[in-house]
């Protein structure tokens, strides 16, 4: 297994930036495909990116293409989610996710959950 912790959530401005960690344990880091997903209140967790073993395999919703980029540092075993050009409708609670399999867009395909940090993006 794997935990995982996200920090970097805060309070930002319409516009601007924030930087998502994501801290994994264990020594199987490597093996894992990692992803975020984002839960506003009232409304189903949604997926935001992923990506495989390194750089370059990354997907993303398309709502945040061009303003989100996933990546990972395996020999720290973090993740990360740069999030530039934000927007109020990125407000959410965003969960780093992992799955020794194939992954996808939807919750279910994915094993493992953080606890999730708040991002807020006021107007």
């Amino acid at each position: 297994q794997v935990q995982l912790i996200e920090s970097g959530g805060g309070l930002v401005q319409a516009g601007g930036s924030l930087s998502l960690s994501c801290a994994a344990s264990g020594r199987t880091f490597r093996g894992y495909r990692m992803a975020w997903f984002r839960q506003a209140p009232g409304m189903e967790r949604e997926f935001v990116a992923a990506n495989r073993y390194s750089n370059g395999s990354a997907y993303y919703t398309d709502s945040v293409k061009g303003r989100f980029t996933i990546s990972r540092d395996n020999a720290k075993n973090m993740v990360y989610l740069q999030m530039n050009s934000l927007k109020p409708e990125d407000t959410a609670v965003y969960y780093c996710a992992a799955t020794r399999g194939f992954g996808g867009t939807t919750p279910d395909r994915w094993d493992y959950w953080g606890r999730g940090t708040q991002v807020t993006v006021s107007s």
